[in-house]
């Protein structure tokens, strides 16, 4: 029997009889798959699927065409209409929103600030027109808050011991005796004070002796010493308008030098001391203080000058800005942002005496230069 009774390729017919077997039949065996091998793959079985669709799991069960077995991609389930993602994969050249720009920012609350500022001068310039020595109460008042502030916080970070009590007492002492007795009171009051403090000091064990009573004539002298000369300008006859004088250039020149610094300030002034002061605040507040200072001199000082205002404007302008870097420097040394915080918005009593207490002389002086003592 030939392979030619099962038919050429001829005829068309490559597969087995449909009516069994007998003639036409095919042989079972490799006598068969061998010549047809390419020729008789079976073709894939496919279910029916509904018109409408069907469902996804009877889609994945289907068969598949022989060959190499191919790897199952997971599906991804499509959202519908409206349908937010759970995951959405991020847009890598999507632009990102600029961050907002900062606003500057005064670093205190201003508003407790200006509250506390108008209460104290109030208070100040009533007990200055009424009654010459209750504003001379205020003073010594004053005088002893700073010197407890500036003693606490020596304590606290250098271990620092400077005697309270003889100092207190000292300091209080010493502004009256200037309003008293002019200078020669407050060099007296000074010189005990000092001797006081080293005197006190001695009941202690003599461990840390010098820089306790080194401190404490310092605090003596920075603090009281210096207070005492507003006592001095309110003892002429135009003293309450001296002291006013003195106050007003003060708080003029570091209102100037705030408003221009924190509006145009760029150049650092003193950045190892104060990184806030700028030059261009500088220049503010000798602006401001000159121009108050004109003003004041003329309106408000018997037999004063616009010209002498403005030298005074200057002198308190560079004074208070000495001040205030004086005291930065004795915070930095510290560690500490405040001398305390009895007045909100302020810090402590001593963060408002910093400017004033070197201005007092500086404004005592050129007073008496330009129009007297009397």
């Amino acid at each position: 029997m030939n392979d030619s009774s099962w038919g050429t390729p001829q005829t068309g017919y490559w597969g087995p009889s449909d009516h069994g077997p007998g003639q036409g039949a095919a042989p079972a065996g490799p006598a068969y798959d061998a010549p047809y091998a390419q020729q008789t793959r079976p073709m894939p079985v496919v279910p029916d699927v509904p018109e409408h669709g069907g469902d996804q799991d009877v889609d994945r069960g289907a068969a598949r065409p022989s060959g190499p077995p191919v790897r199952d991609e997971p599906t991804r389930a499509r959202p519908f209409p409206g349908e937010v993602p759970q995951n959405p994969e991020p847009m890598p050249d999507a632009p990102q929103p600029a961050p907002a720009p900062q606003k500057k920012s005064a670093g205190r609350d201003l508003g407790a600030a200006i509250g506390v500022g108008v209460g104290l001068g109030v208070v100040i310039v009533a007990s200055l027109f009424v009654v010459k020595a209750v504003f001379v109460g205020v003073v010594a008042v004053a005088v002893v808050v700073g010197l407890w502030e500036l003693t606490s916080r020596l304590r606290e970070r250098k271990g620092i011991d400077a005697p309270l009590v003889p100092l207190a007492l000292g300091g209080a002492a010493m502004v009256v005796a200037g309003y008293a007795w002019g200078a020669e009171g407050a060099w007296t009051a000074m010189a005990l004070t000092a001797l006081a403090v080293l005197v006190w000091r001695m009941t202690a064990p003599p461990e840390g002796y010098l820089k306790d009573v080194t401190a404490g004539v310092f605090a003596a002298f920075y603090v009281p010493f210096l207070a005492t000369f507003v006592a001095m300008m309110l003892t002429a006859d135009d003293g309450a308008w001296r002291v006013l004088t003195f106050l007003l250039l003060t708080v003029v020149s570091d209102t100037g030098a705030y408003a221009v610094g924190w509006r145009f300030g760029k150049k650092k002034l003193a950045p190892r001391i104060s990184p806030g002061k700028t030059r261009e605040g500088l220049l503010g507040a000798v602006a401001f203080a000159m121009v108050a200072g004109a003003l004041c001199m003329q309106y408000l000082i018997d037999d004063g000058s616009w010209w002498q205002g403005l030298l005074l404007g200057l002198a308190v302008a560079a004074s208070a800005t000495l001040g205030d870097l004086g005291e930065s420097m004795i915070k930095r040394d510290l560690g500490i942002k405040d001398m305390g915080s009895l007045l909100p918005g302020h810090g402590g009593i001593m963060d408002r005496l910093d400017s004033l207490l070197p201005t007092a002389p500086v404004v005592w002086l050129l007073l008496v230069i330009f129009v007297g003592s009397g």
